[in-house]
């Protein structure tokens, strides 16, 4: 017979107190959100239109281009929640549109991140301003005399192209709204994108395409949030060169001009102007601008997700109402209580004291799962849709199904012999490999269907495999050291008929006699009489 296994079952429900503690603060912090985060079918959302444009002027747009534009709309919209976005396409080539639709009412947000054509270049600075057109005096009130209006660009520094700039208005916002491509091959004038200043800028030595990469972060000891760039190999050739080039040149030209730094531009307006200290030998760079967490966060998704091979017009902007509703959520939420209800009553009739240990169980699981998803609501902004209610009540008979293998797996070692705490011990040890092995495949399969879906079955998919992982939290670190406390207690080792334990529940076994006959086998093992 196996001997006894030391267990520290109050160690193990201090360390899951420490959890649901940790947890609950996060999720409940007075001062923050504590709602989960609906999708779209449940609380409605925003409805954008667009109309792809080609980016070179009488091109035909074609379906490998709509295709393309639509996966990285999907990746792009897809950071607002956890896949719950849809973006569709109506039409083929110059007559297509596409509709992109996200819950929430976040239109202005929403139009920035799909209209964004991310084209990115870093560009030598020659020129530095103020920004204010030379037809204009700062500051006199006066209405600024009609110039250019975007951007300026020239195949060579020609004086005309010097006029033009001068001529810019960067005070005037429809002049750093940004969204206007840039041709990397010619000089660019434009305006700083908060318009506080002016640019005049050389060819770009790197283009965005050039970026693998991109990540929004809060550096030790910073003071802004910046974005991390990853290049490529052409990427970071072009960028070591181009650092060697600029940092031996010492700061000159007129007025404020750097001759030694270089301009980072997006979609036409410079994000940042950093000089170069030191040659850059690793491909890798940072944008620092001044961001918010959010504005990091966008510009490092609109990077790494991609350019867009056609630019896009938003044609209608509308809120749309939801297609399931709150009613439809209630029902569920119904139909989850009424199965939840009836496998606890049944567990209870039949498990008796267990059963018990089964409600209490299910019911830290239902807990821990609604404060999980209001931390990954505010942290990942997950989004919970009927599709994911649908894969929480999935979950309710894969917990329970846990419990029952554990149980039985106690009762098979009382009928072996075994005393109710060696049971619950040596039990375990026997229950946990199948519950890991069904909990496994539960999540497995979650997985697969996560990463080969998309919309609200990957909902469905991520909701499964999240409370498939918290039924095995909850099984090791409540549900066992739960019972092995109670195999300890006097009652539940008299075996009556409400601990579950008793004869009939045994087929005619009591605890009491499995105990004899095990004291008896001892000791014949022993020799003695």
């Amino acid at each position: 017979m196996a001997p006894p296994v030391r267990s520290r079952p109050w160690r193990t429900l201090s360390a899951l107190l420490v959890v649901l503690v940790g947890f609950s603060v996060w999720a409940f912090f007075p001062g923050t959100s504590s709602s989960i985060r609906l999708g779209l079918d449940l609380q409605g959302g925003t409805q954008v239109i667009l109309v792809p444009t080609p980016v070179v002027e009488g091109a035909a747009i074609t379906d490998d281009q709509l295709s393309q534009t639509v996966e990285i709309l999907r990746a792009r919209v897809d950071s607002l929640g956890v896949a719950e976005s849809e973006v569709t396409t109506a039409g083929s080539g110059d007559d297509a549109v596409i509709v992109v639709s996200v819950p929430g009412e976040n239109q202005d947000r929403l139009v920035e991140l799909v209209q964004q054509t991310a084209l990115l270049n870093f560009r030598p600075v020659w020129d530095l301003g103020a920004p204010f057109s030379n037809t204009a005096e700062a500051g006199d009130g006066s209405a600024a005399a009609a110039g250019p209006i975007g951007i300026v660009q020239a195949a060579d520094n020609t004086p005309e192209f010097q006029t033009d700039v001068a001529a810019l208005d960067c005070s005037n916002p429809d002049n750093y709204a940004g969204g206007t491509p840039d041709n990397p091959e010619l000089w660019l004038g434009t305006c700083e994108q908060n318009g506080a200043a002016k640019y005049s800028l050389q060819p770009a030595f790197i283009q965005g395409t050039n970026v693998t990469n991109a990540t929004a972060e809060l550096p030790q000891g910073g003071v802004g949030w910046v974005v991390n760039l990853q290049f490529d190999s052409e990427g970071a050739s072009a960028l070591a060169t181009a650092s060697r080039d600029l940092t031996a040149l010492p700061e000159c030209g007129t007025g404020q001009s750097p001759c030694n730094a270089f301009a980072i531009v997006l979609d036409g307006v410079v994000v940042s102007a950093p000089r170069f200290n030191e040659a850059i030998l690793g491909g890798q760079a940072s944008i620092e601008g001044n961001f918010t967490s959010q504005e990091a966060r966008d510009l490092a998704n609109v990077l790494r997700y991609g350019a867009l091979p056609v630019t896009l017009e938003p044609v209608d902007i509308t809120t749309i109402s939801p297609t399931v509703g709150q009613e439809q959520l209630v029902a569920g939420l119904i139909a989850g209580a009424i199965g939840l209800a009836l496998v606890t009553l049944y567990l209870l009739f039949y498990y008796r004291v267990l059963g018990i240990v089964t409600a209490l169980s299910l019911f830290l699981a239902g807990g821990l799962t609604y404060t999980v998803f209001v931390v990954l609501s505010k942290t990942v902004e997950l989004t919970l849709t009927l599709a994911g209610v649908a894969g929480a009540i999935v979950a309710i008979g894969i917990t329970a199904d846990s419990f029952i293998v554990y149980f039985e797996r106690i009762r098979d070692e009382i009928r072996d012999g075994r005393s109710l705490r060696q049971a619950c011990d040596t039990g375990w040890i026997r229950a946990r490999r199948t519950i890991l092995a069904a909990d496994f495949v539960s999540i497995l399969a979650a997985i697969v269907l996560y990463l080969l879906s998309v919309g609200s079955v990957r909902g469905f998919a991520f909701v499964l495999g999240l409370t498939t992982v918290i039924d095995v939290l909850i099984a090791f670190w409540f549900t066992r050291p739960v019972v092995v406390l109670l195999g300890r207690s006097k009652f539940m080792q008299r075996g009556s008929k409400w601990t579950g334990l008793d004869p009939e529940r045994l087929g005619g076994i009591s605890v009491a006699d499995a105990m004899a006959g095990q004291s008896r086998r001892k000791r014949r093992e022993a020799g003695v009489a």
